[in-house]
């Protein structure tokens, strides 16, 4: 008999520390993972409802007015039936050259100003129907269902809605903001073009 009480030759089992048998991430991160997933879990229908966290943003550099129109040309292009572009920015940034530039992009070969007293201005010229709002004279939210923005905004058509911001409360839940500003640190003729993506939709510009 072995002095530890087993037979020689055999090896005592019962005394060997035991290999704590876990699955690879319950070692490395004992009771972490069950709570992430509660955690994701809880949180997933406030993910879906709050437009803050569902956002993807992106700068361009727009160094003159034909930086901004040939952007506004790339976004028109790409374009797709039912999407919505919001177009902010103060006075004289050049929000018209860059619808201007998506409606070229568009296929449209007519003038294209801002509609400022008529708030909306429809285009039929183009692969896509395009309706421009400029809703800088609106009084009251009222007012768009009177020209029947609803038509437009979940038509077959492209959307794009200068002062978009006024009129917030009645966007789509998934729409693409265009913000431009002025930068004069940067120069007289620089704007700073951000791009947002409300919804996760893919609607920003490639390239």
């Amino acid at each position: 008999m072995h002095p530890s009480g087993s037979l020689p030759g055999k090896i005592n089992t019962a005394m060997r520390p035991q290999k704590q048998r876990s699955g690879k991430w319950q070692s490395r991160f004992p009771g972490r993972i069950t709570y992430v997933i509660l955690l994701m879990e809880f949180m997933r229908p406030f993910g879906r409802r709050n437009r803050g966290s569902m956002e993807i943003t992106e700068e361009r550099d727009s160094y003159c007015a034909k930086d901004t129109f040939a952007l506004g040309k790339q976004m028109g292009k790409q374009a797709k039936p039912g999407q919505l572009f919001t177009l902010i920015g103060d006075l004289g940034v050049g929000k018209t050259v860059f619808t201007q530039g998506f409606a070229e992009g568009l296929g449209i070969m007519e003038p294209v100003n801002s509609p400022t007293f008529t708030i909306l201005q429809s285009y039929e010229g183009g692969r896509l129907p395009f309706y421009h709002f400029d809703v800088y004279r609106i009084g009251d939210v009222e007012e768009m269902e009177e020209i029947g923005y609803e038509d437009c905004f979940y038509g077959d058509g492209v959307c794009l809605v200068e002062w978009a911001d006024l009129i917030e409360e009645i966007l789509p839940e998934r729409y693409t903001e265009v913000r431009i500003e002025k930068d004069l640190s940067r120069g007289f003729d620089y704007r700073r073009i951000t791009l947002t993506e409300k919804g996760m939709d893919g609607g920003l510009a490639e390239g």
